[in-house]
């Protein structure tokens, strides 16, 4: 697709939170349910990051992997799954061994914008398509954060790693934020903020360091960093200059970790 009309200096200021929960509530609750974006709230986290794919029948929800079998008492591929059938699966009982997430559920989008809202939590949507539904993915996931966090200040910030959907996201919600997602930042990055009109980079803090933070920044984007569990490398990675941490350890690295900086 041409170059879309959101602009990658849209801001000057980060708008976000500058400390984001892994999957809602990190390694505290289980991953990509209510419980996690309550557990987020109830220590002070203002914005939450997740997961959101497709079901079989195009209800979008949050799901991390391919299939069910890692954060659900159930088996087989999320794709393939009606959301009656995946809404009937307990997504908590996994989690520790007191029991007190069980019949956590695999919410609806829409679901999770109405906490959200209530909590109001700052939301980082990754688009997770299962393999072969990229573009369909992007496009169901952009028009429904458009309609669910309708007129909210600063809209949710889209983001995957795949170029597809995020590429679909961007013709179909084209006034909504986007940052490209990688685990090593590729050399190609520059092409793909202009191509994808993004306002941020999204990388593992695994493989950056002082200078590559500085040439991102330099060339007009943000950068959001994942998954940065130790106090010490996030306060590295904030004199580096990056503008968000996403973190499990919510724990270690409050809401207001790096305004202590």
């Amino acid at each position: 697709m041409s170059d879309s009309s959101a602009s990658t200096h849209l801001w000057r200021e980060w708008p976000y939170p500058r400390i984001v929960s892994h999957r809602g509530g990190g390694k505290l609750a289980p991953e990509n349910t209510l419980a996690a974006f309550e557990m987020g709230a109830s220590l002070g986290l203002r914005m939450v990051e997740f997961d959101a794919k497709l079901s079989a029948d195009n209800v979008v929800f949050l799901l991390h992997d391919d299939t069910v079998e890692r954060t659900s008492n159930g088996h087989g591929a999320a794709a393939q799954m009606t959301y009656a059938e995946i809404e009937k699966l307990d997504a908590g009982s996994w989690f520790g061994a007191d029991g007190r997430f069980a019949g956590q559920v695999m919410p609806t989008l829409a679901q999770v914008a109405q906490r959200c809202l209530a909590l109001g939590l700052a939301a980082n949507v990754e688009i997770k398509p299962c393999p072969g539904r990229e573009v369909e993915t992007g496009k169901r996931v952009a028009e429904a954060v458009r309609t669910l966090w309708a007129g909210q200040t600063p809209p949710p910030l889209l983001s995957s790693f795949s170029y597809e959907a995020l590429e679909a996201a961007a013709a179909a919600a084209p006034e909504l934020p986007r940052g490209m997602l990688y685990e090593a930042v590729p050399a190609h990055w520059r092409d793909d903020a202009r191509k994808l009109a993004t306002v941020s980079l999204h990388a593992s803090h695994r493989y950056l360091d002082g200078p590559q933070v500085a040439e991102i920044r330099a060339a007009g984007l943000h950068m959001l960093v994942y998954t940065v569990n130790e106090p010490a490398r996030a306060r590295e990675l904030a004199a580096w200059g990056v503008d968000a941490i996403c973190t499990d350890r919510i724990d270690l690295i409050g809401a207001d970790f790096l305004d202590r900086l």
